[in-house]
């Protein structure tokens, strides 16, 4: 018995990716059922992250690494997005600096296991459950170190900014983020408005778009995108904006 328990393990340490957590049930598929899970434990072969998922002991473990874990052995349907992903890719520049959420993004139904949302991450945790894009729709891969996660490109990230926009993010910093994203890909963005179930989302994008002077902006085919009827108020009172048909705050419309 002892042979076969130290068999499992070796397999479990050579298939391992470092910075991950490994969840209960992908063991437990894989040949390692509770009972010697909880031995390894015992063991010290194996710490508790929460219930139903473990660790290498003293291996530090990032909220990416949980996230890949929830993404590959989990197949949740979840993925970085909104200021996290921007972020990620490189425009930390425009990002609030300190602990700042980490924003998770997934269908409607989606539930996200309590061993993620209570572990400390060094981050707080904001899963955004929504329905107004397509699941797979502008989503990309971002490498680490030893693994690989799903985060929301550039063009899907900043519509998701503009979703939370104004309650979580800021107007004057969407667009402030937004101005510096000169490299959007017009038939990305094409698409993902054309299929973007808020209006509001996609005046927005429009009418910053158009501020900032893009060129992707100008290669959009506007006649294929729906922007609904009737005025959207953004926030009480403010300057409208006749084009998109919004309410908005006169130190966004000023800039």
């Amino acid at each position: 018995m002892a042979t076969v328990r130290a068999s499992k393990i070796k397999q479990l340490l050579a298939r391992h990716r470092p910075g991950t957590v490994e969840l209960a049930s992908w063991l437990a598929a894989h040949g390692i059922p509770h009972d010697l899970q909880k031995h390894y434990r015992k063991s010290g072969w194996l710490e508790p992250v929460g219930v139903g998922a473990s660790k290498r002991p003293g291996e530090k473990v990032s909220w990416e690494g949980g996230l890949y874990s929830l993404q590959v052995q989990g197949k949740v349907p979840l993925h970085a997005g909104a200021l996290t992903a921007l972020s990620l890719q490189g425009n930390a520049q425009y990002i609030r600096s300190g602990h700042e959420p980490v924003y998770l993004f997934s269908p409607l139904k989606t539930t996200l296991p309590s061993w993620y949302r209570n572990h400390d991450w060094g981050h707080p945790i904001v899963h955004i459950k929504t329905a107004f894009l397509p699941p797979e729709l502008g989503i990309t891969d971002y490498s680490l170190n030893s693994f690989t996660i799903r985060i929301s490109g550039a063009e899907r990230a900043m519509l998701e900014c503009l979703y939370l926009t104004p309650e979580s993010i800021g107007l004057v910093e969407c667009y402030q983020i937004l101005e510096n994203l000169a490299t959007l890909r017009p038939k990305v963005l094409q698409e993902l408005l054309e299929q973007c179930r808020s209006v509001k989302v996609k005046r927005l994008f429009l009418f910053m778009g158009e501020k900032a002077g893009h060129v992707w902006q100008k290669r959009l085919n506007l006649s294929t995108i729906d922007l609904g009827k009737g005025t959207r108020s953004i926030v009480t009172g403010g300057v409208f904006v006749s084009k998109f048909a919004l309410n908005l705050p006169e130190e966004l419309v000023n800039l």
